[in-house]
């Protein structure tokens, strides 16, 4: 007898396809791509959501929603600025870690769509509520205060991104070594102490 396969809900269904547009782009996949991965039909996904677009608005929301979560937290919030900042910047590396499908769709979204406008508005708007934080370390004297702090936060987030590129879950680097390697390097520097 064959094993009952679980019933899709749209949480499991926008991970399927946040999988297929991470590995095809999301303009190169189709719904039958994203049904053929899931292993049902494509009708049995519009049961659960009405367009591919919407399959993207959910995913880049859930991302988003991950990253904002993350300025909402008290360690973000209060105590010592580089010690928040340390913790945003910690934060941020995992979380690239644990939703790569959807930083990888996230960090390659072009305009082309509302819903992708919307969604690089929300990044630019996270983006920009960090560089408070950062001016905020460097008016302590925890950062170098001539750096922009804009560029340097955009440059922490280019290097957290670029993990979608290279970063396979299971190799050798573990999840731990790389957000310790992230935040040493932007505190530390790799110069040798």
């Amino acid at each position: 007898m064959e094993p009952r396969r679980r019933p899709y809900d749209l949480d499991r269904l926008t991970d399927v396809a946040f999988a297929v547009f991470a590995e095809r782009g999301f303009d190169g996949a189709s719904m039958d791509d994203v049904a053929r991965a899931a292993g049902i039909s494509k009708a049995a996904i519009y049961h659960h959501v009405a367009s591919k677009e919407a399959l993207l608005e959910r995913g880049l929301g859930r991302a988003l929603e991950a990253l904002f979560a993350i300025l909402d937290d008290p360690a973000a919030s209060t105590g010592e600025p580089e010690r928040r900042l340390r913790y945003i910047v910690r934060r941020v590396a995992a979380l690239a870690l644990d939703v790569l499908p959807e930083l990888t769709v996230l960090v390659r979204v072009r305009g082309n769509s509302t819903v992708e406008r919307d969604a690089r508005a929300r990044r630019q708007e996270f983006d920009r509520r960090v560089a408070v934080s950062m001016r905020e370390a460097q008016a302590a004297g925890a950062c170098d205060p001539e750096l922009d702090a804009s560029l340097v936060v955009r440059l922490i987030f280019g290097m957290c991104n670029s993990v979608v590129e290279w970063y396979r879950p299971g190799g050798v680097l573990t999840s731990a070594t790389i957000v310790d390697t992230v935040e040493r390097i932007v505190f530390d520097g790799t110069a040798g102490r």
